[in-house]
């Protein structure tokens, strides 16, 4: 009788094969950008699609420029995302990690590997804090806060409404931003407040920005200089905030020598706002779909015209991580997203993608509690107004009310389910 003998050497091997799943068109991003393109394409008939979005929670950003002003809540930006994923798609909850766009997949943070025949990239903009020296600490100091950040935006306005004078310093990195506009929007509130409450004379408000000029569109450039000057505002141009040392209450910018070369300009303040840099996910930055180098390095490649990646004619791309050459606002996305599923939809029937996108973009400017100036454009920063028998060339009331109670309605009940 012979006794049955095992060894670990002769048990097989176990194997790891990476997950995968496979989809139609997948979406990488569940912000303003794929949920909007997600919702036109089912509504489209489009199905076996994927959005890869790792965020519970879903937020209306343009509102923390009035939530740092003391007229809204910061709560009144925050939904559930899984209340604006569209019925049928599948939702991954992960982050992106990886794009093939050879073989065709989306590498994700647990090794899931998503296979696409088409892919939308939208995974929006991150925050750079770490590229501002000391940044990160200054800001759990109580006179340094952030609109860009849900957390920090009620904070803006403690500062602003408990201020009682001395120097309010206002930042734009040299880098794009979202919402350009939006640095100088905050300013001018809390500039506004302050007027309205008689300290005026005791705030010097300064800001520094790492642009040319206070904003690129010429008719409207010439409405906020004069907002500037009604609010004695003390601008400096061409100057990028690299540290900020909390404990010494200085902001530490890189500005050009007259002469050449580069200087450090140090600004001590009793008030700062900081708008952080801001670039494309890592992921995109280091992978195959973005420019690798000149001025658009790092962005992922996009025909400013059809949205239609120009070395993978199954990609497409909008929104603030492409390479167009606009604002980078919801209401490009707006415009851009109708035009990207056009496209789409027509690659997908081997067809040739013939809608074009003219490089719409709008920035409504806070200039005062009450007043905003609503700065539409194209491309060729060519003025489009959108409202007839409206005269947008000047700050409005109607349309701060339009900001204030119009397009958050607009964004959450037609936009994201693909109606607008």
């Amino acid at each position: 009788m012979t006794t049955p003998q095992t060894s670990q050497a002769s048990a097989a091997p176990l194997i790891q094969v990476p997950a995968r799943e496979h989809f139609r068109v997948v979406l990488i991003g569940g912000g303003t950008a794929g949920i909007t393109v997600a919702a036109r394409l089912r509504r489209q008939g489009v199905t076996d699609m994927a959005i890869i979005e790792p965020s519970r929670k879903h937020y209306y950003q343009p509102l923390w420029t009035l939530v740092g002003a003391g007229v809204a809540k910061a709560e009144d930006s925050e939904r559930d995302e899984a209340d604006f994923i569209p019925q049928g798609v599948r939702w991954i909850q992960e982050r992106a990690e990886e794009v093939d766009p050879v073989a065709r997949e989306v590498l994700t943070t647990s090794g899931l590997r998503v296979g696409y025949d088409f892919l939308v990239v939208a995974p929006g903009i991150q925050l750079d804090w770490d590229k501002v020296r000391g940044l990160r600490e200054a800001l759990q100091t109580p006179c340094v806060s952030s609109n860009y950040d849900f957390q920090l935006a009620p904070k803006t306005w403690e500062m602003i409404r408990g201020f009682q004078g001395g120097t309010a310093l206002f930042t734009h990195p040299a880098t794009p931003v979202k919402c350009a506009g939006a640095p100088q929007k905050i300013m001018y509130l809390a500039a506004d407040h302050w007027r309205r409450t008689g300290l005026s004379e005791r705030v010097k408000v300064l800001f520094g920005s790492g642009g040319k000029v206070i904003f690129g569109v010429k008719p409207f450039a010439e409405v906020l200089q004069g907002v500037v000057a009604r609010y004695g505002i003390d601008t400096r141009f061409q100057h990028n905030l690299v540290e900020v040392r909390g404990d010494r209450r200085e902001a530490v910018f890189e500005a050009p020598r007259p002469e050449g070369g580069m200087a450090q300009v140090i600004i001590p303040y009793d008030f700062l706002h900081v708008t952080p840099p801001q670039s494309a996910p890592d992921f995109i930055q280091r992978g195959p779909l973005s420019h690798q180098q000149g001025p658009n390095k790092g962005w992922v490649k996009a025909d400013k015209y059809t949205l239609q990646h120009p070395d993978f004619p199954e990609v497409f791309a909008l929104g603030d991580a492409s390479d167009l050459p606009t604002s980078r606002t919801g209401a490009a996305i707006r415009s851009q997203a109708p035009v990207l599923v056009e496209n789409l939809l027509a690659v997908m029937r081997g067809a040739t993608p013939e809608a074009r996108y003219g490089g719409y973009a709008s920035c409504p400017l806070t200039t005062a509690y009450g007043k905003l100036l609503l700065a539409e454009f194209d491309y060729d920063g060519k003025p489009m107004p959108s409202f007839p028998f409206i005269n947008t060339f000047q700050e409005r009331r109607d349309m701060w009310l339009m900001k204030k109670h119009g397009l958050p309605r607009l964004y959450w009940g037609f936009m994201l389910r693909g109606r607008a």
